[in-house]
């Protein structure tokens, strides 16, 4: 996705732990920092690792985005998550990307375009799994990190804490009338570990 979007240019993928995670609203993902402990400043932000890598975001992706989403929405989910990563990528959230800094309207409109140029390029193999009907593997936590535990560098080590599941993969039917769809909706920030930003779409 990063190669076929310039604005997405600075992601690195194996920095960024995808999750399958619990129903929240009308949420059908989530992206964080993947620190433990205080979410800004200094050398106490230390993040998770997972085979020894550490993951500067966790993106959680929820049950609506899994069950009820059209291939598109799915897309765009991921690149409105995305999205609000800094271009430094690390492991903080774009400030002016903020919902509450950049309105809602604006913020929609360019992930619509960043959508229609993905589309317009992404090799048909890489789309084809957004579309599939069935069961997918995915990781879920058997047991979230603490803020408490972040001073003890084995704990950053969450490959213990991780499991995978499988969840039901359906794809949404559009309706026979496409009205224009914007970007899935925000439902507030992610939940903390301690005290971590987020964003919800």
């Amino acid at each position: 996705m990063a190669r076929q979007v310039p604005e997405l240019a600075h992601v690195r993928a194996s920095r960024v732990l995808v999750l399958a995670g619990e129903a929240r609203g009308t949420s059908r993902a989530s992206i964080r920092p993947g620190n433990v402990g205080p979410a800004r400043g200094g050398t106490r932000r230390r993040f998770i690792r997972v085979r020894g890598r550490r993951m500067l975001y966790v993106m959680t992706l929820r049950p609506l985005w899994f069950a009820a989403s059209t291939p598109e929405e799915r897309v765009a989910t991921i690149l409105h998550e995305l999205y609000h990563a800094s271009t430094r990528f690390d492991g903080t959230l774009h400030r002016g990307r903020r919902h509450e800094r950049l309105p809602r309207a604006s913020y929609d409109r360019k992930v619509r375009a960043l959508l229609g140029r993905y589309l317009a390029r992404a090799p048909q193999e890489i789309l084809a799994p957004f579309a599939r009907d069935g069961e997918v593997k995915v990781r879920m936590w058997l047991r979230l990190p603490r803020a408490a535990e972040a001073g003890r560098r084995s704990a950053l080590d969450v490959d213990e804490h991780l499991f995978y599941g499988l969840m039901p993969l359906r794809a949404k039917l559009p309706p026979r009338v496409r009205r224009t769809q914007d970007p899935p909706t925000n439902d507030g920030a992610a939940g903390a570990q301690g005290r971590v930003e987020g964003s919800d779409t």
